[in-house]
């Protein structure tokens, strides 16, 4: 028989640790001849990111040893950080990478003698000269990128253009030798994509204050003999309709995906049309998502014709688009999320794709036969999948009678049952952007507090991707209404419906989603606690103190600040403090240069006094999102403490959290 335990009571497999250790996913996934490369974690080092090669006979190796760690800088968030190609008869290989400390770019041939070599000087200006979305092209003795160079102390200083770095080394330490391919009349790029015939490229670009989501252009240029651009002009997109990827296709056609008519969608323009035409309709899907990092990939031309795309509303898939007929076939396997990265090879489609029993893991799709399998970073259970949770896919009825996506992930665990009488505490979990979503995949760090006996729900509130523009607008000068509104509808609907316990429902979430905590813990008085991570806190300090990319983000999400001055004052968590009573645990990263700590810091000092019980951990070495293993085995131990206090639970297995007043 299976023993009773109170919720959140139950002794789980899942510590800290192993959730740690499964931290984030593989990325950037790249063909080098017939090796299949990509990105991938390693807690265990730092949080650095290493550089993977999977081999034509199966083996997989680290391309980098430590410390070296292959992520961008660019607009903070960074993007694509590496590029390779086969030189020679002996085809070998080449990788160009940008590393994260200096943020220089290096060149690197694996299979040599000697290491990394510097390609771009330092820059001791403000953030220095930073690189992403690289693509080397041999025959011209360049990686063509993006550079983001900063002209002054200030996050705002900064200027980004479409660059060509030499191979050779020679602009190692001469900022001259770098030529620029495009002028900076836009503030933001992405890198370049150049036709099959050479003769033509095309980027996207934005302004302020414009996110990439709101509205962007796709620039075209011809190529000059000389490998000069000449005659940039924007062809497609616009100011209020979002291009977040164009590349070529190998008979010269220009590809496109715009949210023109509501949904990202694959467009199509070849030479002499009047205008794009739309390879698929009519699904109400989306093929495209919002461009956090330079240089995501949501299709791939492939040399037959077809494309693949991935695709879908909510959860997301894998297909084969036939442009020609607009049918799409989808790839078969259990995955229910596809990041936005791919690669081609052949008749071999390469991504990263996880499901509700599974972590991110590289997979390849056969298109001749329709077959995928697991070629790299494959998911391992370290525990028994028994404890793992078992999602519930639900739309709730928010104010308005709008729809409000959201996933369940109620307490499981095969070794305890709970009384007939007692309802389980749930954390709201808001996810951060906010223009972003939470995917339907295993996060052990939901495991780690579900197996305890402490449900979860995680909340597409309204602003959220996934479900076309009009749900996506819905958060447009509606930042801490619409998401905390749409929070507390789904946490009272489970308390209301004996799903939840509604004197235990607590909130917790990072970045943006910290903003929606806090915001909820003073605007309802649902939540007996929450959990705020690297938060958004004080939103007219915020912009001053952020970096230069989502400086003006708070015009489409509150408002223009000089219209609606008093926006800022009754939503910021900071200016309600007064209306919080519930305790909260405040974590935060020393180097976070996206939410700084100054935030928290004002936060705190506002706090203080109130008789609020709380706790702080700050972070030293740790940015924007905890990428170290012992930061995230304290900050998870420490959120089931304040949990386990709060709503009176009794464990001895984790550090007692010190809350003060």
């Amino acid at each position: 028989m299976v023993p009773t335990g109170a919720y959140g009571t139950w002794p789980s497999p899942i510590d800290a640790h192993i959730a740690a250790a499964h931290g984030g996913r593989p990325e950037y996934v790249g063909v080098v001849g017939d090796e299949v490369w990509w990105t991938e974690p390693r807690p265990a080092e730092g949080g650095r990111r290493a550089l993977v090669r999977r081999r034509p006979d199966g083996t997989e190796e680290t391309v980098l040893p430590a410390p070296w760690n292959a992520r961008s800088r660019v607009v903070e968030y960074g993007g694509h950080p590496w590029a390779g190609a086969v030189r020679g008869e002996a085809a070998v290989p080449l990788v160009v990478f940008s590393h994260f400390p200096d943020q220089r770019l290096y060149a690197y041939e694996p299979d040599g003698d000697g290491g990394p070599v510097p390609l771009t000087p330092v820059s001791g200006v403000g953030g220095g000269l930073r690189w992403v979305d690289p693509v080397i092209h041999p025959d011209r003795g360049e990686v063509w990128c993006v550079l983001e160079e900063f002209t002054g102390p200030g996050p705002g200083e900064v200027r980004r253009v479409v660059a060509a770095v030499p191979l050779d080394g020679s602009a190692a330490e001469d900022r001259s030798a770098v030529r620029e391919l495009t002028d900076d009349r836009h503030r933001f790029v992405t890198g370049p994509r150049l036709s099959p015939d050479g003769r033509r490229v095309v980027w996207l670009a934005w302004d302020h204050p414009r996110m990439p989501w709101d509205g962007t252009v796709v620039m075209a240029a011809d190529v000059t003999e000389g490998g000069t651009l000449t005659g940039a002009r924007a062809i497609a997109g616009g100011a209020d309709e979002a291009v977040c990827q164009a590349d070529w296709a190998p008979d010269g056609s220009l590809l496109f995906v715009s949210d023109a008519c509501g949904w990202w969608e694959l467009h199509r323009m070849r030479p002499g049309d009047a205008g794009p035409t739309a390879l698929c309709t009519g699904r109400a899907e989306e093929f495209g998502g919002p461009l956090w990092k330079i240089g995501l990939k949501w299709f791939q031309p492939l040399d037959d014709g077809t494309i693949a795309v991935i695709h879908g509303k909510g959860a997301t898939s894998l297909g084969i688009l036939d442009p020609e007929t607009g049918e799409v076939v989808d790839a078969p396997g259990p995955w229910t999320e596809w990041a936005a990265t791919l690669a081609g090879n052949g008749t071999r489609v390469v991504g990263v794709a996880a499901s509700p029993r599974s972590g991110y893991e590289v997979v390849e799709l056969d298109t001749r036969t329709g077959r995928t399998r697991v070629i790299g970073s494959g998911h391992d259970d370290s525990v028994d999948p028994a404890y793992y949770p078992e999602p519930q896919i639900r739309t709730f009825t928010g104010p308005d009678n709008r729809e409000i996506h959201a996933h369940i992930y109620p307490p499981h665990n095969p070794d305890r049952i709970a009384p007939d009488d007692e309802l389980p505490p749930y954390v709201v979990w808001a996810h951060g952007g906010p223009t972003a979503h939470v995917p339907l995949v295993l996060d052990l760090e939901i495991a780690y507090f579900t197996s305890r006996g402490i449900g979860v729900a995680e909340v597409n509130y309204g602003g959220s991707t996934g479900y076309g523009r009009s749900y996506r607008d819905r958060l447009r000068e509606q930042w801490g209404v619409v998401d905390v509104e749409d929070c507390a509808a789904v946490a009272e609907t489970l308390a209301a419906e004996g799903t939840a316990d509604p004197a235990r429902l607590a909130i917790r979430g990072g970045s943006a989603g910290g903003w929606t905590a806090a915001a909820s813990l003073a605007a309802t008085g649902v939540y007996a606690c929450g959990t705020l991570l690297y938060p958004v806190l004080d939103v007219d300090g915020w912009a001053q103190e952020t970096h230069d990319f989502e400086s003006r983000y708070m015009e489409s999400l509150i408002g223009p600040p000089g219209d609606v001055p008093g926006r800022y004052r009754e939503r910021a968590p900071l200016a309600q403090v007064e209306r919080i009573t519930a305790p909260f645990l405040l974590l935060q990263g020393l180097d976070d240069v996206i939410c700084p700590p100054a935030q928290s810091e004002r936060f705190l000092a506002a706090v203080a006094g109130r008789g609020i019980p709380h706790a702080y951990i700050a972070f030293e070495g740790e940015g924007h999102g905890f990428r170290r293993a012992d930061t995230v085995v304290r900050a998870l131990e420490a959120e089931l403490s304040l949990y386990a206090q709060v709503f009176g639970i009794t464990r001895t297995d984790v550090p007692p959290l010190e809350l003060r007043t």
